[in-house]
Parts: structure tokens; C-alpha cells; sequence
């Protein structure tokens, strides 16, 4: 919520001809309404605490004139207590310090803009610089020549910085392209609703900013957020809100001032997003972009993700985009990226042109350290003479200010610092694209060796992610099917377009990485909630005009199950279905690819699971195709294909070995874990229930047991052998109740392999087992899909999951992040 003030102002007739400011200084972030329209965005950490009423007051403008402040209680980096990344502090008060009006002195601001420059100069181009020591001279004589209490000797003090400001550079000058810029966090230390306002505080500064500065450009990656589905009323809805803001926006999109990049939804988790949910990011963001601005994005925009898949190259070629740019990978741990301006080439070798802004920031303000940072951090100087300069206040918005601008304004050409121009992406990649011809090419994926334990982080929302995507996917499978089959059914387009924008709302990197407040979590739940509560609706509806026939009982038929599949290979599994007593009964059942099976007698295997217990309280479980024996703690200690004498757990060994390391990181608690916390692994060894018979075979085999896990958790586990099935399936629970603590589950397998592999989007990468350099070394905790796998020439061992993504592969270990 947020609190609103009336504002009464009378200036004074006396100020006629002076620039007038309204000044407002609070805790929290706010925003000026004037005549019922949003005009200026207020953010103390952002150095925007006043709106320019007039630039010289004239008789014929209005003296006298009400605001309203419309004042959130969260400040750019939301509400919490003491450090910047905290969660809301609940007595946290916001204070108001200062309202008032005041005259703005342009001329002082001006000479004190000079002398930044010239001091900033002064003291980093250095010593063997003769520019230093022209810039400290020239600061000297300024302050000679400037009496602070006589006006007129400013111009003469202006004048000598501009004769430093106007000796030119060489033609082999490095040049900036610098674009204003503001990365807003759909949800992060705040709700998704607050980011709606802080997206409006924030353009809206911009417009005002454009429109003293016709110069001015604004590369925003996430202009889709003002049409956010936080509710259903999507884009209308949050228009209601800003209509007069958006019609400015759609103006200078026009002018070509304020630019649309970005390509996709939401700046999207980079790792965990399936290949076909990434699809629909691109889908989505490239339709409203073509919608709303008569143009698709032709860069990829993705500055302050966690890591970046193999597969996004050939996914960016086949939705337009050939140029990408972040920056992220300037905060790896462990080694330095080679490069800042690259090919970057995916897993079927597709190729992008991609950019890193060598000052590894997307926050700049304009000050020569960055520019100078910007030449001298570059790791591709001789191949390319140009770079991207991103300036203005992010995370929490803000976006840039006008002294950012005034600053560079001095330094767009000036002898001994880089050439800084205003620019945009396609002027800067246009450039790049002719210097490109020595570039080098980085193949793969693109590993942040940071924040490894977004891989991990609220296993709600992960699983809630992989759940639901399935659900959109089986959705869409029948009602494809039912469009085939049933001219009268309507495929629910709307609805599934709108469910697919919540999904894709959560897949925000911020969202689905976990890194974000409890507020956040619990909206996105209750998104995932939705979706699944809707889906189940649209997948029945789909059934019931697929299959509407076979659903009706014959007189005389006997009892059947409709079963369905929705994957594409046939399948024969055994599943369980409601008795005629309403108790669940299994079934041995055989279903055709993408098609379904009418069931009344079930198959019979050709060989039922056996499941026996041993004197030592081991069990053995047998069903013709995998045989598997497992001690009292639940360890799995064989595993055997029954036609093969290997088997795949080494002798002494223990697999689905729980393991509990310690969690203390160096930095974010959600974000990260270090590599020391290998050095702390602690199997879980307290039995709380020993291992037990459930099922006793036939059709299913099955046994449980459950552990407690470190002082206060405790875990249940039933693992399943079914009727002809080649692998063996764990059903864990765990009430997770530890604090900075890390359970994984180990798998120490009979194979030896240098490399390790793991699914992706629509594929596949390898990882070393090993740890020879410090690149490998830094892969300690990497992310997979549904599967990876360790093999050697004809044998493997894979593990699945249905809702993990952490994962790791040393040696012959295979371990899983739960």
C-alpha cells in the first residue's frame, strides 16, 4: 500500500525568472502527480529528489498549484533492516525530512559538474599523463578567477573548462556508445505490485529527462512489465493505472529515443526454464513487441542473470535475434571471462554476436573512473574499438539522471578520455558486426561461477516451475488432439496464453532462482496454484471431447480405464486406478505414442516383482528386468541388469547415501554456496524407521523407511520397483526444519568417465568429472534438467528427478541438490 500527501504551493512573485524545484526527500520511493497524471519519480538512493516545476518562472505560469506525492513505504532496494539485501523489516518506519520549494541554481550546478570532470582527471589519468596535470591546472586557475559571492565571474571560470573540454581526440580513440538504461527487478525485495509502480516512477523520470535532452537515448529490457499479468485484467488493467505515461512512452518509441530490447517476457532465469518455456519467452516478448511497436527486438538483452544455457543461441537465431548482451559473467568467482565482445556459439552451433560492456556494470553514472575502466578492462582491444556504456541507477530502478547526462556531456570528445557518444543497441552492434571478422568464439554454455545455489533455493517454487510446465504441455497435447478430432471444440487459446504468462512471470531470475522475499514466494505459489487448478480444468474439457465416446458405459461392458500419454514413444507402465470398491488398484497397461488405450483387462507381466527380506534386514527386490538390494538404512548397495554381470554400485560402496553439508557462504544466503561446504559433508546416519515392506510385489514392489536429518528434520522415503520397468523409482519427503544446512543425495556408481552429462533445453552438455583446472574446479555445483548421467563405452548408470535442478558429477559420485 501506499500513502499519499497534498501539496499546496505558492510561489513566490519575486522568483520571476529563476528555476523553480519542488524538493522532496523521504525513506521511501515516491511519485508526483500533477493534474491527475503521473509526472516525476522520486528516489532519494536514485539522487532524484525534486521535480522541476519551471525552468524560468514567467508571469503567464501558474503561481500557485497543487500536487499529490503518492509515497511507498519501501525504498529502492525494498524494506529491510540494516544491509541492503534483507527481507521487510515489519517496524520499519518511512520518514518524510524535507518538502520545499526552493530557486535552483544552474549556473553553480554547472561550474560544479566542470569541476568533477577536471578533478576526476586530475587524479586518474595520472602521473605520466600530461592531460592530469592540464585538467589540475585549469581546475587551479577556476578557482582563481571564481568569486562564490559574485555571479559574474562564473562564465570566465565555465569558459577555461571548456577549452579543456573542447581539445579533441585522435581518430584511434576508443569509442563509449553510452545508452541510458534501468534494470528493474520484476520481484525481488518487493512484491510483483510494487514493481508496477516502481517501473512508472522510473519512466516517467525518464520522459522528463528526454524531453530536455532530445539527445537522450533508453535501451528498456522490460517494458512488458506494464502490461504484467498480475491479474486478469493484464494489460488493461495496469493501463488503467498509467494510461497518460503510456501514451508518452509510445511517443518517443516513435521518436526513437525511448527502445524496446530485451526479446523476451520477463529477463528469465537463464538455466532452470525448460527449452519450450524459453520458447514462449521469446514467443511471448517478440508478439508484444511487434504489437505495440510495429518492430521484434533484434538484441537479446539478459544483464543480471545467474548463467546462460548452451541452447540459447540456436533458440535466439530462430526467434530473430543475432546479438546478445549481459554482463553477469563479470561477478565469477573463481576465473576472469576472456573476452567482453564475442561469437558465442550453442550446442547445434548456432552463432550470436555477443556483447559484455567492459565497465561490468549495468548501473553506471557517468564519472570518468567508469569511462576510463570501460578502455582499460577490455579484454578485445585491437579487434574491436567499440563498447557499451549502460548508464543509470538499477535493481530497484531508478534509471539514469541528468547530471549523468551533463557529465558526459563533457567527456563526449575530449583529448585523453575515451569518446563518449549517446547511442543505441543497433547503432552499437552495427559497429561491432563490421569489426567482427577476428573475433573468437566461445562454444557452450556460459557457467556463472556464482551463485550455485539458485540451483536449489525454495524447492517449492522449483517444483512448482517443472509441475507446471508439464501441465501447459499436456494441455496443449490434447487440445491439439481434440481440435483434430472435434470440429466443435474450441481450442482455449486465451486461457492457456494467460496461464503460460503467469508461468512465465515466475520464471523471472530473481523468482524461480529463490533469490527473492517471502512476499514474492508466496505470490508465485499461488500462481503455480492457478495454473494448476485451470490446467486440470482445460485438460478434462480436452479429454471429455477427445475421448467423449469412449467415456459413455455400454450396457453390458465391463469396467475399463481410459489411460492417455502424452509423451512420444509408446509406453507400458503400471499405473494405479479406482476398484469398484474405490480403493485404488494397479494395472499393467500398454499406451500408444501421443494417443490413449481403453483398458479392461490389464496385461499380465511376464514376470511379477518379488520382493524378499533377508535375515540381516536387507531386501532384495527382482522383477525379470533390474534386480536391487538395499540395506536397513534404505542404502541402495546392487544394482543389476539381470542379462548383465556389472553391477552398477561398487563393492562397499552405499548409493542413495543422504549427505548433510554446512551452508555458510561467503556472500547471499539464497544465492550461494562455496566450495568449502564439501569439506563439511556429514552422511545421515539416524534411523528413525527402519526399512520395511510396503508392497510385497506382483505388479509393484515397494519399501520405506525414514531418517531424521540433522537436529530438527526428518526424512521418509518409499522406493518403487513396478512389473518390467528397467528402472527403480524414490519417492522422498522431507520436513526440512535446518538452518544454513545442505542435504544432497549421493550415487557412487561402478562407472569411470572424464565427463559427466547432463540434460538441457532441447539437449544435451558435458561437464568434467574432475577437477584439473580451475575452471573445472569451478563447477562444483552445476544445474541439470530431468537427467544425468555417467557412462562409458556400452554401460551407464542416469539419474532422474521430476522437480530437482542442483546436481554434480565427481569422479564415479553422482549427486543430486534436494
Amino acid at each position: 500500500e501506499t500513502c499519499w500527501f497534498k501539496v499546496e504551493l505558492s510561489i513566490p512573485l519575486a522568483w520571476a525568472g529563476r528555476e523553480v524545484h519542488f524538493v522532496w526527500e523521504s525513506d521511501g520511493e515516491g511519485m508526483v502527480w500533477r493534474d491527475a497524471q503521473p509526472v516525476q519519480g522520486l528516489t532519494k538512493e536514485g539522487e532524484k529528489t525534486s521535480y522541476i516545476l519551471t525552468s524560468s518562472l514567467k508571469d503567464s505560469e501558474p503561481h500557485s498549484l497543487t500536487l499529490y506525492v503518492e509515497l511507498a513505504c519501501n525504498g529502492l532496494f525494498g524494506a529491510g533492516k540494516g544491509s541492503m539485501i534483507a527481507p521487510p523489516d515489519p517496524d520499519r518506519r518511512v520518514t518524510l525530512n524535507k518538502a520545499e520549494l526552493v530557486v535552483f541554481n544552474r549556473d553553480v550546478y554547472e561550474l560544479l559538474v566542470d569541476m568533477e570532470i577536471l578533478l576526476d582527471m586530475a587524479r586518474l589519468l595520472g602521473e605520466e599523463n600530461q592531460r592530469s596535470f592540464q585538467a589540475l591546472y585549469t581546475a587551479n586557475q577556476m578557482v582563481n578567477v571564481c568569486d562564490v559571492t559574485d555571479p559574474s565571474t562564473f562564465p570566465a571560470a565555465r569558459d577555461l573548462a571548456a577549452a579543456i573540454f573542447s581539445q579533441k581526440n585522435g581518430e584511434s580513440q576508443h569509442t563509449i556508445h553510452a545508452m541510458g538504461h534501468c534494470h528493474i527487478d520484476s520481484a525481488w525485495l518487493w512484491p510483483y505490485e510494487e514493481t508496477i509502480r516502481k517501473c512508472a516512477r522510473s519512466w516517467v523520470t525518464v520522459i522528463r529527462l528526454m524531453e530536455r535532452n532530445p539527445e537522450l537515448t533508453f535501451a528498456c529490457s522490460q517494458l512488458r512489465l506494464i502490461c504484467v499479468p498480475w491479474q486478469a485484467q493484464q494489460f488493461e488493467w495496469v493501463r488503467s493505472w498509467y494510461p497518460g505515461l503510456y501514451a508518452q512512452i509510445q511517443d518517443f518509441v516513435a521518436k526513437g529515443q525511448f527502445i524496446p530490447v530485451g526479446g523476451t517476457w520477463v529477463e528469465m532465469d537463464g538455466n532452470l526454464p525448460s527449452g519450450e518455456s524459453m520458447v514462449r519467452q521469446f514467443l511471448q516478448g517478440q508478439r508484444f513487441f511487434q504489437e505495440q511497436f510495429g518492430r521484434i527486438c533484434s538484441e537479446f538483452w539478459l544483464p543480471d542473470t545467474f548463467g546462460y544455457s548452451a541452447q540459447l543461441p540456436q533458440l535466439m537465431r530462430g526467434c530473430g535475434i543475432q546479438r546478445f548482451l549481459t554482463q553477469k559473467l563479470s561477478w565469477n568467482l573463481v576465473n576472469t571471462f576472456p573476452h567482453h565482445t564475442f561469437f558465442w556459439e550453442g550446442i547445434d552451433g548456432s552463432r550470436v554476436l555477443t556483447h559484455f560492456p567492459p565497465g561490468d556494470s549495468y548501473g553506471m553514472h557517468g564519472l570518468v573512473e567508469e569511462v576510463l575502466k570501460t578502455v582499460k578492462n577490455n579484454k578485445d582491444k585491437g579487434y574491436v574499438n567499440h563498447s557499451a556504456f549502460l548508464f543509470g541507477f538499477g535493481d530497484g530502478g531508478g534509471g539514469p539522471t541528468q547530471k549523468m547526462l551533463d557529465r558526459m556531456k563533457r567527456m563526449s570528445d575530449t583529448d585523453g578520455l575515451p569518446r563518449v557518444q549517446i547511442s543505441t543497441p543497433d547503432q552499437l552492434f552495427s559497429v561491432l558486426e563490421k569489426e567482427s571478422s577476428q573475433l573468437c568464439t566461445w562454444v557452450g554454455e556460459l557457467f556463472l561461477e556464482l551463485h550455485n545455489g539458485t540451483y536449489t533455493t525454495q524447492a517449492q517454487i522449483k517444483k512448482g516451475n517443472r509441475e507446471c510446465e508439464r501441465i501447459l504441455h499436456d494441455v496443449e497435447v490434447l487440445s491439439a488432439l481434440a481440435v483434430a478430432r472435434d470440429s466443435v471444440f474450441q481450442y482455449p487459446a486465451s486461457q492457456l496464453q494467460r496461464l503460460w504468462r503467469l508461468l512465465l512471470l515466475n520464471q523471472f531470475h530473481d523468482v524461480l532462482p529463490g533469490s527473492c522475499i517471502q512476499l514474492v514466494v508466496e505470490d508465485a505459489l499461488q500462481y503455480y496454484s492457478e495454473i494448476r487448478r485451470i490446467g486440470a480444468g482445460l485438460q478434462e474439457e480436452a479429454v471429455q471431447s477427445l475421448c467423449r465416446d469412449l467415456l459413455q458405459p455400454k450396457e453390458g461392458s465391463t469396467e475399463s480405464t481410459l489411460v492417455l500419454n502424452t509423451l512420444p514413444w509408446e509406453r507400458t507402465e503400471v499405473i494405479s486406478r479406482p476398484g469398484p470398491d474405490g480403493t485404488e488398484t494397479l494395472a499393467l497397461v500398454t499406451v500408444p505414442s501421443m494417443g490413449y488405450a481403453l483398458v479392461r483387462e490389464p496385461l499380465l507381466p511376464s514376470q511379477p516383482v518379488s520382493v524378499r527380506k533377508q535375515e540381516d534386514g536387507s531386501i532384495t527386490m527382482e522383477n525379470g528386468v533390474i534386480t536391487v538390494c538395499l540395506d536397513m538404512m534404505g542404502h541402495l548397495t546392487s544394482l543389476r541388469l539381470l542379462d548383465c554381470l556389472r553391477d552398477s554400485v561398487p563393492d562397499g560402496c552405499y548409493a542413495n547415501q543422504f549427505a548433510l553439508f554446512d551452508d555458510v557462504p561467503l556472500y547471499w544466503d539464497a544465492w550461494d554456496v562455496m566450495d568449502y561446504h564439501l569439506e563439511t559433508r556429514k552422511p545421515v546416519t539416524t534411523l528413525l524407521k527402519p526399512l520395511e515392506v510396503t508392497l510385497a510385489g506382483g505388479l509393484r514392489g515397494s519399501v520405506r523407511f525414514s531418517l531424521q536429518v540433522g537436529k530438527s528434520s526428518t526424512l521418509t522415503q518409499e522406493i518403487i520397483l513396478d512389473a518390467m520397468c528397467p528402472y527403480l523409482r524414490f519417492l522422498t519427503q522431507v520436513e526440512w526444519k535446518e538452518a544454513h544446512k545442505f542435504l544432497k543425495v549421493e550415487f557412487p556408481v561402478q562407472v569411470r568417465s572424464t565427463n559427466a552429462t547432463y540434460e538441457i533445453q532441447f539437449g544435451h552438455v558435458q561437464r568434467p568429472t574432475h577437477r584439473n583446472t580451475s575452471w573445472d574446479w569451478a563447477r562444483f555445483e552445476v544445474w541439470a534438467h530431468k537427467w544425468m548421467d555417467l557412462s562409458e563405452h556400452g554401460f551407464g548408470v542416469a539419474l532422474l528427478n521430476d522437480c530437482k535442478y542442483g546436481a554434480s558429477a565427481h569422479r564415479n559420485v553422482l549427486s543430486l541438490s534436494l
